[in-house]
């Protein structure tokens, strides 16, 4: 559930300035590099209704994730995002702005994300047919309707109860049948669902929360942010030999953790 997000994108590098601001100088110039080198139109606010919401998908992958300087390859990613119904999860009076290349307010200081950053995050995640997934952070329900496509079963996990809620009733009455929702503190993961093939984190603590890491398989891959209000950083992660393997994958800033993790700053 970012507040805001630093995308991989084709806009110039400066409308990235107001995010850019709370990133190091050395990760700023990085990502401009990349920016500039791919730099293509696109449009930042996609306004439709009715029947032109299936044309606005199909524009927002093409132009948004598929584009180049965008770069989401994966196939069934790109299938996945130009099927779920986004504007489903937004809230009425924004569903017009649903398909722009931001994320929306969905109540609660808490945002559906930008549609590069979920396709970014599911792409780096890999996740396959038969994985069972946990998600922290329901939010919307967005990206579990995403993750729903493309694995066997997802758990997900919303501490702000009136969201999970509504995730819950728009994810059944979507037809989501493989998604459980709860309502609590993502933090303490989802212990007696576990182990799990994969999880994916939209909120950020200031250090990766054990128990997550305790329930996640051997071989199982992680995609969270992690770091305090101003220097945070997506990374990827890797079980292997009970040991984690870590790499950061791009500069964000996302709204942080509450629950449990509060104890680790």
């Amino acid at each position: 559930m970012p507040l805001e997000q630093i995308a991989f994108g084709s806009r110039p590098a400066c409308d990235y300035g107001c995010a850019m601001s709370k990133v190091p100088f050395s990760r700023v110039a990085m990502l401009s590099a990349v920016l500039l080198a791919g730099c293509q139109p696109v449009a930042c606010d996609v306004r439709v209704a009715g029947s032109d919401f299936a044309a606005a998908r199909e524009r927002m992958v093409r132009q948004q994730l598929a584009a180049p300087g965008r770069g989401i390859t994966n196939a069934r990613v790109l299938a996945a995002m130009g099927q779920v119904p986004r504007h489903e999860f937004v809230p009425a009076p924004l569903r017009a702005r649903a398909y722009g290349d931001h994320p929306l307010p969905i109540g609660y200081d808490q945002t559906i994300s930008q549609p590069f950053i979920v396709a970014f995050m599911t792409e780096k995640l890999e996740p396959q047919p038969m994985d069972k997934v946990l998600e922290i952070g329901t939010g919307s329900g967005y990206q579990a309707a995403v993750l729903a496509g493309l694995v066997s079963n997802v758990c997900t996990i919303e501490i702000v109860e009136p969201l999970a809620r509504r995730a819950e009733a728009d994810l059944k009455r979507l037809g989501y049948t493989n998604v459980l929702v709860r309502a609590g503190d993502g933090y303490q993961g989802w212990p007696d669902a576990a182990p799990f093939d994969a999880i994916i984190v939209t909120c950020a603590p200031e250090r990766v929360p054990q128990p997550l890491v305790d329930q996640l398989k051997e071989g199982g891959r992680m995609i969270i942010p992690v770091g305090p209000a101003g220097d945070q950083a997506l990374y990827v992660l890797q079980k292997q030999g009970g040991r984690v393997e870590k790499r950061a994958v791009l500069p964000v800033r996302f709204v942080p953790m509450t629950g449990g993790s509060a104890g680790d700053r």
